[in-house]
């Protein structure tokens, strides 16, 4: 099959997706396309949102959609790495045999990640990144496809422990879940309240999925949208020559270069869904807010004039 093919039948397997998905998911369609994104292009990805948006429900008909093994994780004060990892037991030969922990599954749903402390929450670093992880000296693969998928509440603050701009990097995405509609919020209550129960389909495969990602990388993208990227990056930075006045006002720390690559990443995924097969610099605007937001930090000048992270991103445009 060609790549020109194969980007059409994504386009019309994603409008499939998006239906089935449709089917539970009431709104919140700039969350699911986000996530979705994210998935395509390898990525992980954040949603925040205040209690009883559906953050969880969301994953886990995305999991079902995809065709996906799904494992939710609720992180909690006294959650350990071992209880996310796996551990070793002595067995009735008293030989050690590892017993795998929930990490081995294709999306993990890291429920409340800043309940845990910071031992718990590095836990997941490795395999964010490298897609394994090292119990007692033992290096373990994990199965591909693999998503970390972590919802944050972000209105409750007590007994928290905010990730680290370092675990914040490994996100590709930052998404906020949206409050619905009115007509949304008297669709999801009709539907919620009564026994309708819809069944969701299985759209893709893992394998199909893993197909995807590598023709997301096989597409081309012009010099000129990839410097856009990198300036655009670039400008988030305070110290660099390219920030804007506004920038170096209102911002202590930019974004760095993984913000680029993602940025790239996620406009080739953008493109490939709405059947373009090459992104323009619309396709990079389009996903800038999300990959941007959680990688710059904004001072107290900004915070004290009321200033978001979103309005300085948009100003750069």
């Amino acid at each position: 099959m060609s790549d020109v093919t194969a980007v059409n039948n994504l386009v019309n397997k994603y409008k499939e997706l998006q239906d089935e998905i449709g089917k539970v998911i009431i709104g919140q369609r700039e969350a699911v396309d986000f996530t979705l994104l994210s998935i395509f292009c390898g990525g992980h990805s954040l949603l925040i949102g205040v209690p009883g948006l559906a953050k969880t429900l969301l994953v886990n008909t995305i999991s079902e959609a995809l065709g996906l093994n799904f494992k939710r994780i609720q992180f909690t004060p006294d959650l350990m790495p071992s209880d996310i990892l796996g551990s070793e037991i002595l067995d009735e030969t008293r030989q050690f045999k590892f017993i795998k922990g929930p990490i081995f599954s294709n999306i993990i749903l890291a429920d409340e990640i800043n309940r845990t402390p910071p031992k718990t929450q590095a836990a997941l670093l490795e395999a964010m990144q490298e897609r394994s992880v090292t119990v007692a000296g033992h290096h373990y693969k994990l199965e591909l496809p693999f998503f970390v998928l972590a919802t944050q509440n972000p209105i409750e603050q007590e007994g928290t422990y905010p990730l680290p701009e370092a675990q914040l990097d490994r996100f590709m995405f930052s998404i906020n879940l949206e409050y619905p509609s009115f007509e949304e919020e008297v669709e999801v209550v009709k539907n919620t309240t009564s026994i309708l129960n819809q069944k969701v389909n299985a759209v893709f495969s893992a394998q199909e999925i893993i197909e995807i990602q590598n023709l997301i990388r096989k597409i081309p993208v012009a010099d000129n949208v990839i410097e856009y990227a990198v300036d655009l990056v670039g400008k988030t930075r305070p110290k660099s020559e390219r920030a804007t006045d506004y920038v170096k006002q209102y911002i202590d720390w930019g974004a760095g270069p993984r913000a680029s690559q993602n940025l790239i990443l996620a406009a080739k995924a953008h493109a490939a869904v709405n059947g373009k097969f090459s992104p323009d610099i619309e396709d990079v605007q389009a996903v800038a807010i999300p990959i941007l937001s959680h990688r710059v930090v904004k001072n107290y000048k900004a915070e004290a004039e009321g200033i978001t992270i979103n309005e300085i991103i948009k100003s750069l445009f």
